[in-house]
């Protein structure tokens, strides 16, 4: 037995919290300790007769096909022993044993990580607010954390992609289950760009008890949780609590008094368990103190940037025209590439140059510019997230303007 299938035996013990994994490994020392133990040395260490019967339970072939499924996926494995385990989730009193992630690696223990979360069913207030300050988190080098639900954990996960910055999702499933289906591509934005996260392992449905649990993690994982709107019974306030157990910063946009969604924030704010927040730059002065050198030092957005950048907008097409792509490459803008190259990553400049005024699918733009297929993957991402490709049937993407090294003769921009 490795000591990872001893690791994954312990987290797939299903009806035993994480604080009684915890116990067991305080107890034991080890997974593997935890594992050989019989009966009467499981009863010393606290556990129920219904957690027994779970622990003696002995077959690893749920741990082997967990580690042969993330092999296939693609998707890396963290134990409570690892280094690369957060040193800040690691300190909250039920850590979870294993951790599935797809995407980048970061140092969270060195970076200024807000979590953001909301209501499912916001208003456009909230919308705005929490796009605003997913895209200000970000433009100033803080790294977002949240869910991947419809609302107000989408619009602050779009915002920081659109500001460039660093995101983590924490789901309530397998990272290989998309959840809401509609979400798909926000799922490859995040894996692009940052981190998908879940303590659940591959091929775990969406399962309504994930999803509170799923939760302190959000927290864990962050400084300080932004509750953007929340409900009477919102598990944003689930959330915010958990925050306040585990010594984190709770923080909240007011509303209006009578308004539904804004009734949970209010709440926190006037019992003096959130701090009242206008923007992003009242989380972050928290924190720039206490972390020299973690913020860029870059200007405030000002609203027409924001509303800009958060309406993923080429600056020479016209909204109206966005909405619906244009099929019909004379009429679309011809942009001479290395006049705004600061603007696009190598990869970026090359996928738009062989796009030009062509709809090419992913292996075809690696065919044609010798870059990976990752990389493709990658730069077509975050391209799309700014608003300068869209994806049409059969994964074929088109540019929304028509770039080139230099403009075609008697062509203007």
């Amino acid at each position: 037995m490795t000591a990872l299938n001893a690791w994954l035996w312990l987290s797939t013990r299903q009806g035993l919290p994480a604080a009684g994994m915890i116990r067991l490994l305080n107890h034991f020392g080890t997974p593997e300790a935890v594992y050989q133990a019989d009966p009467a040395e499981y009863a010393r260490a606290g556990m129920s007769k219904a957690h027994q019967t779970l622990l003696l339970d002995k077959s690893l072939a749920m741990a082997e096909h967990i580690a042969a499924e993330c092999e296939r996926l693609g998707m890396r494995i963290l134990t409570l022993q690892d280094a690369e385990y957060p040193e800040r989730l690691r300190q909250i009193p039920d850590p979870p044993c294993v951790l599935y992630l797809r995407g980048r690696h970061f140092a969270v223990d060195e970076s200024i990580t807000i979590g953001v979360v909301g209501s499912r069913k916001p208003t456009p207030y909230g919308l705005e607010m929490a796009g605003n300050l997913g895209l200000e988190l970000a433009h100033s080098g803080a790294v977002v954390v949240s869910g991947i639900a419809q609302g107000l954990d989408a619009a602050a996960l779009r915002g920081a992609l659109k500001g460039g910055g660093r995101v983590i999702s924490v789901l309530g499933c397998g990272i290989d289950v998309v959840f809401p289906r509609n979400h798909q591509w926000l799922y490859e934005d995040v894996a692009a760009a940052g981190a998908l996260i879940s303590e659940f392992p591959p091929g775990s449905p969406p399962e309504g008890w994930h999803f509170p649990i799923r939760n302190r993690i959000i927290s864990g994982l962050s400084l300080g949780v932004v509750a953007v709107e929340a409900g009477a019974h919102s598990g944003t306030l689930i959330t915010a609590r958990l925050a306040l157990d585990q010594n984190r910063d709770v923080f909240a946009f007011p509303g209006m008094a009578n308004a539904p969604m804004s009734y949970g924030t209010n709440r926190l704010i006037q019992r003096g368990e959130a701090k009242l927040i206008f923007s992003a730059q009242d989380v972050l002065s928290e924190y720039e103190a206490v972390y020299p050198g973690r913020l860029k030092d870059v200007p405030l957005l000002t609203k027409e940037v924001r509303q800009a950048r958060l309406g993923a907008g080429m600056p020479t097409v016209s909204a109206e025209k966005q909405e619906k792509p244009v099929d019909n490459p004379a009429k679309r803008a011809y942009i001479t590439l290395n006049a705004c190259e600061e603007h696009f990553t190598d990869d970026e400049q090359a996928v738009l140059l062989a796009l030009g005024d062509r709809s090419l699918h992913p292996d075809e733009l690696a065919q044609s510019t010798g870059l990976s297929a990752q990389r493709i993957l990658s730069a077509l991402t975050l391209l799309q997230v700014r608003g300068f490709v869209y994806e049409e049937a059969g994964r074929r993407f088109t540019a929304r303007s028509i770039f080139v090294a230099d403009l075609p003769a008697g062509v203007s921009t």
